[in-house]
């Protein structure tokens, strides 16, 4: 999903997509995770934050909230609160959950109450992206989602459509914002 999201934000020539993931939390209270991964997408450091125009997380969803890892990760930008340093700029969200009713949109809203807190820009998707009206599988108002399945299903086009539109509505949303 974040994949196909950059394409969203990148199809805006004034916009760059910088995708970062989170390591898992650890219930030992000594480091287990390396600070830098071995491959793959690099971890999301907090001054990123700071940097961005336009911030759009994504999370899969556990009995309706976002993982703990984002919401560690979250709690640790008070002192961007407390600065003000996100404060107007465009985000938005986006889940995978593994059955059509497996929380997405409470998933969704869950990632975006701190945001709101920070005084973000929260966008959705309008019903103006017609997969939204024609989907069997993921997409909803509140954001890009997608219906996993069991094993894993690949994005359904219409989720495809929904996470291309949600990266190009941040992407514009930002370039009239800055």
């Amino acid at each position: 999903m974040a994949e196909q999201i950059s394409l969203g934000v990148d199809s805006n020539s004034a916009c760059e997509a910088i995708v970062r993931c989170l390591p898992e939390v650890s219930a030992s209270t000594e480091q287990s995770t390396a600070t830098v991964p071995d491959s793959g997408v690099p971890y999301a450091e907090l001054s990123e934050l700071e940097d961005c125009d336009g911030l759009i997380l994504g999370s899969p969803g556990y009995f309706g909230n976002m993982a703990s890892a984002l919401k560690y990760f979250l709690d640790q930008t008070t002192p961007l609160w407390l600065s003000g340093a996100l404060i107007d700029k465009p985000a938005a969200v986006f889940t995978s959950t593994s059955s059509h009713h497996g929380g997405q949109e409470s998933v969704l809203l869950s990632m975006m109450q701190p945001l709101l807190h920070h005084g973000m820009l929260i966008s959705g998707i309008p019903y103006s992206e017609k997969a939204l009206n024609r989907t069997s599988t993921g997409g909803t108002p509140y954001g890009a989602s997608h219906v996993a399945g069991q094993k894993g299903k690949p994005l359904s086009q219409d989720e495809i459509d929904a996470c291309l539109t949600l990266g190009k509505r941040i992407s514009w949303l930002t370039t009239r914002l800055i």
